[in-house]
């Protein structure tokens, strides 16, 4: 059984003393620095010098520095920016600043676990990772609640690794929703497969598989939109709110019964094996080793799939219908 630990198991104030450098403002950077602030931690925001937060993060009320001078005079450095440039500002501008006994923390292990970043022997390493997006971090916590977050200690100098850890997730509001005791190993490589096989990648392309064989088969674009994408939300609260069988208790006995005898002709021991050997890619390093070549070439498969992908029939449709539905606040990429 997992550990899983609250507020109650948390002591906020080991971070009385530190000073915490949130390194990057973006999604994460902004809810973790904002919390922190409203928890009473002394935090300063690092950034480049050209980049175009530092106006944000003055507005929101947060002291804001150079990465370097940011880590010169925090005790605890938050690396918040993104996969694909992390090692690239760590090797250039936080490791020739980190003292010993400085708390280098993360929210994913990616960098770290795929050997990208290589921290030195003297620092307790920690990862402190919401389960949610900063904007449901922040919003969450501003309304007294939180987002569970993982914690896990890679190295633990100080004898207090994990307890920093669970005064950090405490701050921003993860104690309040529970927090659970992980790996660098397991958190990467469940988040890499996750985003792939279902949450992202598996998603996406069986909703716009499903589409297509509407379309094809002669079904207005339309009412395959709301077959395939828009009613995907309602099932998808049925499941956060009580897991699969509150969903099967929500939907018709038609319904169930096609989920029980058609599903698995969807997802087949085929299906299955590519996973597996999705999972394998994770494992190996390989599909870390494919993107981070991939970044440094400027991701051309990524932007041309983003182009691609934006003018596909089903993007076309929904941004139709959804002009007919008020109750949607539209978003665009």
């Amino acid at each position: 059984m997992a550990n899983i630990y609250y507020d109650k198991d948390a002591t906020i104030g080991l971070l009385d003393d530190t000073i915490v450098a949130v390194i990057g403002y973006g999604s994460q950077g902004h809810a973790h620095a904002l919390n922190l602030h409203e928890s009473g931690v002394d935090v300063v925001v690092g950034l480049r010098e050209d980049s175009s937060s530092r106006s944000k993060v003055e507005s929101d009320g947060l002291r804001v520095a150079n990465v370097a001078d940011a880590v010169d005079e925090a005790q605890l450095i938050m690396v918040l920016v993104p996969d694909e440039i992390m090692a690239e500002i760590y090797h250039d501008e936080i490791a020739p600043h980190l003292e010993e006994g400085d708390v280098l923390a993360f929210a994913h292990g990616f960098n770290v676990h795929f050997g990208a970043i290589e921290p030195p022997e003297g620092n307790d390493v920690v990862m402190i990772a919401p389960k949610g997006p900063g904007h449901l971090v922040r919003r969450t916590y501003a309304d007294g609640s939180g987002v569970p977050c993982l914690v896990a200690v890679h190295q633990d100098v100080s004898g207090k690794a994990k307890d920093i850890a669970l005064a950090y997730a405490s701050a921003i509001g993860g104690g309040r929703a529970g927090v659970l005791e992980t790996t660098f190993a397991e958190e990467t490589e469940t988040d890499l497969f996750g985003e792939q096989v279902i949450l992202c990648g598996g998603v996406a392309e069986l909703i716009k598989s499903a589409f297509t064989t509407l379309v094809e088969a002669g079904y207005q674009p339309e009412s395959a939109y709301f077959e395939t994408l828009h009613e995907l939300k309602l099932i998808v609260d049925l499941l956060y709110e009580g897991g699969m069988g509150w969903m099967r208790h929500s939907i018709s006995n038609t319904a169930e019964y096609g989920d029980y005898t058609r599903g698995p002709r969807i997802v087949t021991d085929e299906t299955r094996a590519e996973m597996r050997k999705v999972l394998d890619e994770i494992q190996s390093g390989a599909f870390a080793n494919e993107w981070l070549g991939q970044a440094r070439e400027g991701a051309p498969h990524l932007i041309e799939q983003r182009e691609t992908q934006s003018n596909h029939q089903i993007e076309q449709v929904g941004r139709e219908l959804r002009k007919m539905m008020p109750f949607i606040e539209e978003k665009r990429a």
